[in-house]
């Protein structure tokens, strides 16, 4: 193995969803610095199909507040069809990653008062000073936000290698309509997720844990 991939290994597993963090901001140069590395991802044709919408300081907080409005009053609807459900392993994958969240923070079984209130800090944006919303063209369809699958990660694995922390977040693009109007996103763009950012508050329950991952074997199946 080369030293590249010795470090790459260390970023990757040092990365995880922070769901706590200070308010501190990250500096402009740094978070251009991140997009930097993230738009060297491969794309289908060399489409590059992603844009973002940065927000910082005043602007979080205005999208924060407002957000955190919308989703109190409801009215879920993805500009990208959410999964149709979870079986197997994914359920089983999901519902851990869910008891080891409510474990960190002292909710307990049956708490559905607490887990809601748990769950409504995505649209907190868990106290990032930072957020990016991420688009693609609407005409790209799938493959579009397969290739920005591939930025995301991109993008807080450059932000894990310069001490920001990260959390891609699924649940704002279920308001993608309110989202299009508060940023002014053209309706030839699909709303994916957002990227909320910052610096961890790595002393705070919500960040205690860390998730597993499925061996090679269990991933590969390998052919000759």
């Amino acid at each position: 193995m080369t030293q590249a991939y010795d470090i790459l290994s260390q970023v990757f597993a040092a990365r995880y969803s922070c769901r706590a963090y200070r308010p501190d901001p990250v500096p402009r140069a740094d978070i251009a610095a991140i997009v930097d590395v993230a738009r060297r991802s491969p794309s289908w044709c060399n489409a590059q199909p992603w844009q973002l919408v940065i927000t910082s300081g005043g602007e979080t907080d205005r999208f924060r507040h407002a957000l955190r409005a919308q989703a109190e009053a409801g009215g879920h609807a993805p500009d990208l069809p959410f999964p149709k459900g979870y079986s197997g392993v994914y359920k089983d994958r999901r519902s851990i990653c869910g008891w080891q969240l409510y474990g960190a923070v002292g909710i307990e079984k049956g708490d559905r008062a607490g887990s809601a209130a748990q769950m409504m800090r995505n649209f907190d944006l868990f106290g990032a000073p930072h957020v990016a919303i991420v688009t693609s063209p609407a005409e790209l369809g799938p493959y579009g936000a397969l290739d920005c699958g591939a930025f995301v990660t991109a993008f807080c694995i450059a932000a894990q290698s310069l001490g920001v922390a990260t959390i891609p977040q699924a649940a704002i693009a279920s308001f993608a309509p309110f989202v299009h109007d508060h940023f002014g996103i053209a309706d030839d763009r699909l709303v994916l997720c957002a990227i909320s950012f910052g610096y961890a508050e790595v002393d705070h329950p919500a960040n205690a844990f860390r998730t597993d991952r499925a061996g090679v074997d269990e991933i590969v199946d390998w052919r000759g």
